[in-house]
């Protein structure tokens, strides 16, 4: 048999046992019953033959039982539910969809019981347990994924081969727009102490775009927050972001606004825009704008339709073949830092702006500018 490489293993050359391992399902635990786990993720996980829902834990007892009857998996429930289903040895992997606030305790919970963890996102809501987690989870040898699925979409890739391609020429700009019409009044989105906002929930996903598309390093330029009367957290808001080369990405985003969810790339010789860029369907069979400067294109562009793509099912499917890969798992890719810093950056700029332009409309006599966040703060 064949030495198996240093660095990885080939699944070519597993033993016997190793290699039943691989093709036996990711046996997934869920810590908390939250509304994206019904509607979306425990759906597409029970339809995966490749995974296996073995536990899932809620506060409520009731609620446990319900869905552990649906799913047809053990309840785990109250003060002791999230330990209780960490502490399982039929768990593998562990999905956490509770609020952003309680992302960072219960992933290195996780971690630190020897799960793999798929979390929503964001991932945590500062870049400092970002970067924590990060390390955990690489010197443990687990594998950390932040539940963003639109990447995961081949319509992206498309787009990155026409930009490799040199269909639009030189980039220099991305305008990038994630903006939803207002939620429930008892959202948990509007809850600052739970990590609510239009920044961590809509907004995450234009920044996500800007670094999976463009060159970096990336740094916020200018940023912007509001929010309407009578709301604790941010609805709505803007970052301009930029590379050392001049690329420009202008990123909007909200949570009480027309439905926007697109994205346009503007180079030297045409553009690129893709609609219902974030959360196309299952059945959306995507298209995308390609319009050349010099008209070889047409006066409204061509369109290249691609063929429909399940982005949850295939997000789940990256994450267990990662799980598969066991001992050559490698380490958290590291535009979980890069995506956390520019989150932390922009919501700094934008409390500095607004107190710029406060100042600047009240006298200086009158005006007390308040202290820069401290690095590592929570915000």
């Amino acid at each position: 048999m064949p030495q198996l490489p240093q660095e990885g293993i080939e699944l070519n050359y597993l033993p016997s046992a190793a290699a039943e391992s691989a093709q036996r399902p990711v046996r997934f635990g869920v810590l908390g019953c939250a509304d994206v786990a019904r509607r979306r993720m425990l759906p597409a996980m029970r339809a995966d033959p490749g995974i296996r829902i073995t536990a899932l834990a809620s506060r409520r007892r009731e609620t446990a039982e319900a869905w552990a009857r649906e799913y047809d998996c053990a309840a785990e429930y109250g003060e002791s539910g999230y330990p209780a289903l960490l502490a399982r040895t039929d768990v593998d992997a562990v999905y956490v969809p509770l609020p952003a606030a309680l992302h960072s305790r219960w992933a290195e919970a996780a971690l630190r019981s020897g799960k793999h963890v798929l979390c929503e996102k964001p991932l945590t809501t500062d870049a400092q347990s970002t970067a924590a987690l990060i390390e955990l989870a690489a010197a443990r040898r687990l594998v950390l994924a932040e539940n963003v699925m639109f990447v995961h979409h081949p319509q992206h890739e498309a787009v990155r081969e026409l930009l490799a391609d040199g269909a639009i020429g030189e980039p220099y700009l991305l305008n990038a727009a994630f903006e939803i019409p207002s939620l429930p009044e008892e959202d948990i989105r509007h809850r600052p102490e739970l990590g609510g906002g239009a920044l961590f929930d809509v907004g995450l996903y234009p920044v996500r775009a800007a670094l999976h598309l463009l060159p970096g390093p990336l740094s916020v330029v200018d940023a912007e927050l509001s929010g309407r009367p009578g709301r604790e957290v941010d609805t709505g808001g803007w970052a301009l972001l930029r590379s050392p080369a001049g690329v420009t990405a202008r990123l909007a985003f909200g949570l009480e606004h027309p439905y926007r969810c697109r994205y346009e790339l503007h180079g030297s010789e045409g553009s690129i825009v893709v609609d219902r860029a974030f959360t196309p369907p299952a059945d959306n069979r995507p298209q995308v704008r390609l319009c050349r400067t010099d008209g070889s294109t047409g006066p409204r562009g061509r369109v290249l339709e691609l063929p429909a793509h399940d982005q949850v099912a295939r997000t789940l499917a990256a994450f267990t073949a990662a799980v598969r890969a066991d001992g050559s798992a490698r380490a958290p890719d590291r535009v979980l830092l890069e995506e956390a810093v520019l989150l932390r950056d922009i919501r700094r700029t934008a409390a500095l702006s607004s107190s710029e332009r406060t100042s600047a409309a009240v006298p200086i006599h009158t005006a007390s500018a308040p202290a820069p966040v401290s690095a590592g703060s929570s915000e």
